[in-house]
């Protein structure tokens, strides 16, 4: 699923219909890019990130990358697809040298517009195939599960459905939250049209409608309303209860709600990434060094333990209490299929989701 012209890309800023705020600009930062597709030389201790990423979760390790290089880092923070519209409509004038993102769909549709410097095989060769860019472009930086929130006084796992689909059942109704602006749920539902067919896709979102589900922001507001018995069930990613459970000071196994894996390799257990890419006319050596540290050991080792994400890494242990990324049974998904953000916005529309 690619798209063919860059005015179909740069059209993410549709999104906005969504409620994605895009972040202010500002002048071009400096750099280039030699012909051999290697990131420049030149170096002014200076990076502007465009981020995706919650500030919560990523801004301490950058705070201790600044601290330890000495690079002054310049982020701007807001919603990844909102990001990624921002970065395709400044093009060439972008101020920005890197962007972090929530998920590979905004990613892909960055590189389709070719706003992406390659990247060296010394990043991407340590890194599983199936989480990075196939022409190395991007790369995942880590991985997360798609999973089904529920309260366990309201709704015990035994009684769970075994697939996605099943939610939108009769008995469902009102009960379910989505956050149909979030970028997860946006590449959850590209997933559903790359795997099942648009057809597909189109009734599950009109089913999931008229089921009158419970809408919010973000996945951080399904997992707390759902741990407050406001509603028993979500479609979130994994790490956000152990986001809440950080707040509240408890161990995870101690909140009311929990996190289930839909089974037999269901789209609603996709394992999507986080990752970034280096912006072609502005890339150089600075922030290639950020998205070095994002992959060194400290950063993965920072992602597993106070994120609770999936690293990228082989030899970082993964989160803990979680079952390994090569057990999960996830559905036979390219992730560098999920460009067309474009297509998913608009049917999430029509479905009335938004």
């Amino acid at each position: 699923m690619r798209l063919t012209q860059r005015a179909s890309i740069a059209s993410l800023a549709a999104a906005a219909v969504l409620g994605l705020a895009a972040c202010g600009g500002s002048a071009p930062s400096g750099g280039g890019t030699p012909a051999d597709g290697s990131a420049s030389a030149q170096s002014d201790n200076k990076i502007t990130l465009y981020s995706g990423r919650n500030e919560e979760l990523v801004q301490p390790l950058i705070d201790r990358f600044v601290e330890e290089t000495g690079i002054e880092v310049d982020v701007r923070y807001g919603n990844t697809a909102a990001m990624a519209a921002q970065l395709l409509e400044e093009g060439e004038k972008s101020p920005a040298d890197i962007f972090l993102a929530q998920d590979a769909g905004a990613l892909g549709a960055v590189a389709e517009a070719d706003l992406f410097e390659e990247l060296p095989e010394s990043v991407l060769e340590p890194l599983p195939e199936q989480y990075r860019d196939a022409d190395g472009e991007w790369a995942g930086v880590t991985a997360r599960a798609r999973v089904l929130i529920h309260n366990k006084d309201m709704v015990p796992e035994d009684e769970l459905p075994a697939t996605v689909q099943e939610l939108n059942a009769p008995e469902y109704a009102g009960k379910v939250g989505v956050a149909p602006s979030n970028a997860s749920f946006q590449s959850f539902i590209t997933a559903m049209r790359e795997l099942e067919g648009d057809d597909a896709a189109k009734k599950y979102l009109e089913d999931l409608a008229n089921n009158e589900p419970a809408i919010r922001d973000g996945n951080s507001a399904i997992v707390a309303d759902v741990n407050d018995g406001k509603i028993p069930l979500g479609l979130v990613n994994h790490y956000y209860l152990y986001q809440l459970a950080k707040e509240k000071g408890v161990e995870a196994e101690e909140l009311a709600a929990s996190n289930y894996l839909f089974p037999d390799g269901n789209i609603g257990a996709l394992v999507n990434i986080s990752g970034a890419g280096l912006v072609k006319h502005a890339a150089d050596d600075d922030a290639a060094r950020l998205l070095e540290y994002f992959l060194s050991t400290e950063g993965q080792t920072y992602f597993a333990e106070e994120t609770h994400e999936y690293p990228m890494l082989e030899d970082v242990a993964g989160p803990a209490g979680l079952p390994g990324l090569a057990e999960l049974q996830v559905p036979d998904v390219d992730l560098n299929d999920l460009d067309d953000l474009e297509t998913t916005i608009q049917m999430i529309t029509e479905a009335g989701l938004a």
